[in-house]
């Protein structure tokens, strides 16, 4: 006869996993939508960054304003076109706000980059691009979205 622990076991194991299915970040749902931006940078000490973009959600195109400033090592001019994924969007206005840099903030390596930001909504944008022009510093940390 088996013992009331042995028949507790199944259903610990059954609960541990509904816990790690519904507990998952949102990415691994996918995408919410796309977006595409250009952003141009220029400064010594203080930096100044700016343009526009495109969110891609639900079918739809949003046109982007993109600003933003950064302190720093920040010396000489780029441009950066950034393409990506963005996730945890619920209605297009979510985009918008202040977006701050996760995890491993911005990598360059040949030219190429990586950054994921997140704003104080909760939407994580996974971006990647190329970098163009001569600049030490490509902070994209503080950068502002809004829609047109």
């Amino acid at each position: 006869m088996p013992t009331r622990s042995c028949r507790f076991v199944p259903f610990a194991a059954l609960a541990a996993l509904a816990i790690l299915i519904f507990a998952m970040p949102a990415r691994a749902q996918g995408p919410s939508g796309t977006i595409q931006i250009e952003l141009l940078k220029a400064g010594f000490i203080v930096g100044i960054s700016g343009g526009s973009g495109t969110l891609y959600f639900q079918g739809n195109a949003y046109p982007l304003s993109i600003a933003g400033v950064s302190l720093g090592a920040t010396i000489g001019a780029s441009s950066a076109d950034l393409v990506g994924e963005v996730y945890n969007l619920h209605n297009p206005y979510d985009i918008q706000g202040i977006y701050s840099a996760t995890e491993s903030g911005y990598a360059v390596a040949g030219g190429e980059g990586a950054a994921l930001l997140q704003n104080t909504r909760g939407v994580e944008l996974h971006l990647r691009g190329k970098k163009v022009g001569l600049e030490f510093s490509i902070d994209l940390s503080g950068m502002a979205i809004e829609l047109r």
